[in-house]
């Protein structure tokens, strides 16, 4: 896939590297040359230094037959017009645009971009992992007849084992993330005071859970 990334500071660097990574046609366009040192030292992409404004730069960065841009500056209103040209002019479908600043998130869905914030959302992770109690709930399916649960491990489950944390047959465990890294465990996994454990189950199973919690001095 012949992919457009505008911007190449952290977060443009990191998702130009990714998807080179997996084997995309990069091309990177930042305003500041030295922005490119952000990039690892093995990217083979292309890297244009320039206005990114430019319909001259657009075009010499290839918009005319790329499949994917994604507009990651730290400027919302170069972000929202780039994303807006970007589909409206060169007919590029899968736009997505980087919301820096909260307040102008509104500008951007009056566009009718795909947006991603970093700054909300992170903030919403944060709230979500700090608030009290070890279960919240983070999808629900069907009617609320199975759901995703998302459980913060704490010091009472501190080296037991997944199988004896976790009623076997009643939940699902998708996976356990540990120091910011997902993985899948196994049933002889060593739980460790403050994994997030991501679970399915049903009302029967998430109480069998609740009760181990009390069991383990959970309040």
């Amino acid at each position: 896939m012949n992919v457009i990334v505008v911007g190449c500071g952290r977060m443009g660097a990191e998702l130009a590297y990714r998807l080179y990574q997996n084997r995309h046609e990069i091309t990177v366009i930042d305003q500041v040359g030295e922005a490119f040192q952000n990039l690892p030292p093995d990217f083979r992409g292309r890297m244009l230094e320039g206005d990114v404004l430019s319909s001259d730069m657009l075009h010499r960065a290839g918009l005319g037959t790329a499949q994917a841009l994604a507009a990651v500056t730290s400027a919302d209103t170069i972000n929202a017009v780039v994303g807006h040209v970007a589909r409206t002019v060169y007919h590029i479908r899968n736009v997505v645009v980087r919301n820096f600043d909260p307040r102008y998130r509104p500008m951007h869905e009056a566009f009718g971009l795909q947006i991603v914030s970093s700054s909300s959302w992170g903030a919403q992770r944060m709230e979500e992992m700090l608030a009290p109690g070890a279960l919240h709930t983070v999808f629900s399916a069907g009617n609320g007849e199975i759901e995703v649960y998302e459980m913060l491990v704490h010091a009472g489950w501190d080296g037991h084992t997944l199988q004896a944390a976790v009623p076997t047959g009643q939940c699902l465990v998708i996976s356990l993330t540990r120091a910011g890294r997902a993985l899948q465990p196994t049933p002889d996994t060593l739980l460790r005071a403050g994994d997030i454990l991501h679970l399915s189950a049903d009302q029967t199973g998430i109480e069998a859970v609740r009760q181990r919690l009390v069991a383990l001095g959970e309040k």
